[in-house]
């Protein structure tokens, strides 16, 4: 949720500067390098709940391209490639969406600690 959350808010301050307020700009950019560590982040909790939960792949599939989009992002941010770094934005915005509606609205089938709990009790 953090993840989309500074997404939107990487899309207002890019609004706000195109609007006119210059200062913006360097906001954009420093909440860049915020998006980056946050997206790092998730991959990483996609994985644990990967590994440890045996969650589903995809997420860790798509958080990880996630921060391969972020970082895509940043670097035509900086070269000032606008005519990639808009519609890539579109791009982060909608893989960030798609992840925080499946970690709000996932049900796991069966925990696998009360699964191991259950075949410890049985034996």
């Amino acid at each position: 949720m953090l993840v989309l959350l500074d997404t939107l808010a990487q899309a207002a301050l890019a609004g706000l500067f195109i609007t006119g307020d210059l200062d913006l700009l360097t906001w954009h950019a420093a909440n860049a390098g915020v998006l980056s560590a946050l997206t790092i982040v998730q991959a990483a909790a996609a994985l644990v709940v990967r590994r440890a939960a045996r969650g589903p792949l995809w997420p860790a599939v798509a958080s990880a391209v996630l921060v391969m989009l972020v970082s895509a992002q940043q670097g035509l941010g900086e070269a000032r490639v606008l005519a990639g770094h808009m519609p890539l934005g579109m791009a982060v915005f909608g893989c960030a969406t798609a992840l925080t509606y499946w970690a709000f609205t996932h049900r796991p089938s069966s925990s696998p600690l009360v699964v191991r709990s259950r075949q410890e009790v049985a034996e």
